[in-house]
């Protein structure tokens, strides 16, 4: 088997959007290590690579919040309606820190995303951004021409 052979599979499962994302993700790092003296990136391929690992994450958990909101929706007892909403809200609460620890783990001192808040609002920025970026391009793609 060619090694072209071997890579094809996980290529053709890039999404262009997730290479969007990321770029979307490292401009938005870059600017926060740029104006928020909390948030640092000593380089730019660090900022690369925490974009990368965020779009990672946050991917998993955003396929995790909604297996939680679909248990909540098929929850017919009041039991299994409050589990889901605590599952949903500590998988909400508790991934700020799971960011927070896995860069640390990952990257050291390279990076710093501040604390629970300033990675909280960094990341719905992270959200906000790549929903623009994605409406923009699905809205450019309609134009003639």
């Amino acid at each position: 088997m060619s090694e072209t052979a071997v890579r094809r599979p996980l290529l053709s499962r890039l999404d262009p959007a997730d290479v969007v994302d990321v770029f979307v993700y490292v401009v938005v790092l870059n600017l926060a290590a740029e104006y928020l003296p909390m948030v640092i990136s000593e380089t730019f391929t660090l900022s690369l690579l925490t974009a990368i690992l965020l779009k990672l994450v946050l991917e998993l958990v955003v396929w995790l919040k909604d297996r939680a909101k679909l248990r909540l929706k098929s929850a017919t007892t009041a039991v299994g309606k409050v589990t889901s909403v605590l599952i949903l809200w500590a998988l909400l609460f508790g991934s700020k820190f799971v960011v927070l620890e896995l860069v640390n783990l990952v990257f050291g001192d390279g990076v710093n995303l501040g604390g629970f808040f300033s990675v909280t609002a960094l990341i719905l920025v992270l959200l906000f951004a790549r929903s623009g970026v994605r409406r923009l391009l699905a809205g450019s793609s309609d134009q003639p021409g």
